[in-house]
C-alpha cells in the first residue's frame, strides 16, 4: 500500500504543491445519493492502511475515515440526490458531485487525480487514472471518505424506511432489496430511472 503514496509523491516531486484525489461512492445502487469526495493528503503524510475502499472492511474504512478527517490537509464533499440523478443521469450526477466536492475544498488544487472520470468545464489540471483508487493514495483516501459518508446516509435512511433494509445493502440491487421494492413499491429515495424501477 505504500506504493500508492509513492505514486502521489511523483507529482509533488515535479513541483506541484497541492494534489487532490477525487472519487465517488454510489453510482450503482437503486436508491440513495451519489457521494463524491476530494482529499488533499499533502506531500509528507503517510497513513498506514489507506487503500481502495472496496478492499477494506467496514470497520477499517471507519477507522481510516477518522484518521483522514484528523490528518488530511483538506477534504471536500459533494452529494447529488436520487431526484437529480433521475433528472440528469448517473454519469452527469457523478460529475456534478465531484465538482461540488472540489468547490468544497478550502483552496484550489494544482491538479486533480480522478478515478476514471474526466470533468469538463473545469479550470484545473486533471489526470484521469483507470482503477485510480488502487494506484493513488489521494484517490484511495477519497474513496474511503465517500464510501463511509454514503453508508452513513443510507443508515439514516434505514431509520426512515426500515422495510427496505438499507442498513444491509445500502441501496444496491440485492435480491432482498428487489423483493422489498416489489412488495412495498419504491420510496422517495429510489432512482426511478434505474431498472427494475423504470
Amino acid at each position: 500500500m505504500k506504493e500508492l503514496f509513492v505514486y502521489d509523491r511523483t507529482f509533488y516531486d515535479n513541483g506541484l504543491s497541492c494534489i487532490a484525489g477525487l472519487d465517488e461512492a454510489g453510482r450503482g445502487p437503486l436508491a440513495g445519493p451519489v457521494v463524491a469526495s476530494a482529499v488533499v493528503l499533502g506531500a509528507d503524510l503517510y497513513i498506514e492502511g489507506v487503500n481502495d475502499s472496496k478492499k477494506l472492511s467496514e470497520g477499517k474504512r471507519r477507522e481510516l475515515f477518522w484518521e483522514l478527517v484528523c490528518c488530511a490537509k483538506d477534504i471536500g464533499v459533494g452529494i447529488v440526490d436520487s431526484v437529480e440523478i433521475d433528472r440528469i443521469n448517473i454519469l452527469n450526477a457523478t460529475k456534478a458531485a465531484m465538482k461540488a466536492a472540489i468547490l468544497d475544498l478550502s483552496s484550489t488544487p494544482d491538479i486533480l487525480l480522478i478515478d476514471a472520470v474526466k470533468l469538463q468545464d473545469l479550470d484545473i489540471a486533471q489526470h484521469s487514472i483507470i482503477r485510480g483508487d488502487s494506484k493513488s493514495a489521494a484517490i484511495a483516501a477519497a474513496s474511503i471518505v465517500a464510501k463511509v459518508l454514503r453508508d452513513s446516509i443510507m443508515l439514516s435512511y434505514h431509520q426512515q424506511y426500515p422495510q427496505y433494509g438499507f442498513n444491509k445493502h445500502k441501496g444496491y440491487g440485492t435480491k432482498h432489496h428487489i423483493e422489498m421494492i416489489l412488495a412495498h413499491g419504491p420510496c422517495a429515495i429510489h432512482r426511478r430511472s434505474f431498472a427494475p424501477l423504470r
